[in-house]
């Protein structure tokens, strides 16, 4: 899978299909743990400021291209038929993997964690009558803030208890990336997504933007028209340092 870097981060180039085989791939052999990121120019810019959280996403193995501007970013880079057409949004790339094991023969599970219990149990009726062939092994909501070294051991027992092999983590950027990557050496094998707000849309709790604001790479406009105390800090801030970031690296190249 080429991958190419956006402001440093290896993002691949990737659509929705390419994504879901990799990810059922990797769930089917049962060897480690792996990391998928969906990232938007938050994440990369945040990746790029922040040691930390740079050091964490160095630990993933698929780094998905969720926003628009890393799509255009990577198509600079290609030509022709190797261009990508959209991004690989990770709410959609959620429906789409549950969509794939939405049947009897394909015996892989799903674990859902993050949330207040009221949004899961939202997200597995919806599941349930949606993909009605897709199992769904368990789910945990797990306590606001930070957590004591015994809650993340009961996380962890909880997954491997449950057996699956598709693990959605739902807890906020940079939270959940954070876990992740700091508990990749001891997390049962699997696949983890680092889902973001995905958890929200699915259960009716958050609107999402249309399809002609998100393919202009307008969805954070929008969703800072919805919450805009909650949002304006962080695009304010990590636009202009992607932008920053984007400008000096094409100038020194």
């Amino acid at each position: 899978m080429k991958r190419l870097p956006v402001i440093g981060l290896p993002v691949a180039v990737v659509d929705y299909d390419q994504a879901t085989r990799w990810a059922l791939d990797k769930s089917s052999l049962g060897d480690r743990p792996y990391a998928v990121e969906a990232a938007n120019t938050h994440v990369a810019a945040l990746a790029r400021s922040d040691v930390r959280f740079g050091e964490a996403i160095s630990r993933f193995d698929l780094i998905a291209p969720d926003g628009m501007p890393l799509v255009w970013t990577l198509n600079a880079h290609l030509t022709g038929p190797d261009k990508l057409t959209d991004r690989v949004y990770g709410p959609t790339l959620m429906l789409k993997v549950f969509e794939a094991t939405n049947t009897p023969e394909v015996r892989i599970s799903h674990f859902l964690l993050g949330g207040k219990e009221s949004t899961l149990k939202k997200l597995r009726d919806r599941f349930a009558g949606e993909f009605p062939d897709s199992t769904i092994a368990d789910s945990y909501s797990p306590p606001f803030g930070e957590w004591a070294e015994s809650e993340t051991l009961k996380i962890i027992e909880k997954i491997r208890q449950s057996g699956a092999n598709l693990v959605w983590v739902g807890l906020g950027c940079p939270k959940q990336e954070l876990w992740i990557a700091e508990n990749k050496h001891r997390l049962p094998p699997a696949v983890y997504f680092g889902i973001g707000a995905a958890f929200a849309f699915h259960a009716g709790e958050v609107k999402q933007a249309p399809t002609a604001i998100q393919k202009a790479g307008m969805e954070w406009a929008y969703r800072l028209a919805m919450e805009p105390r909650r949002l304006f800090r962080r695009y304010f801030t990590y636009n202009s340092l992607f932008l920053y970031h984007s400008i000096r690296d094409h100038t020194r190249n």
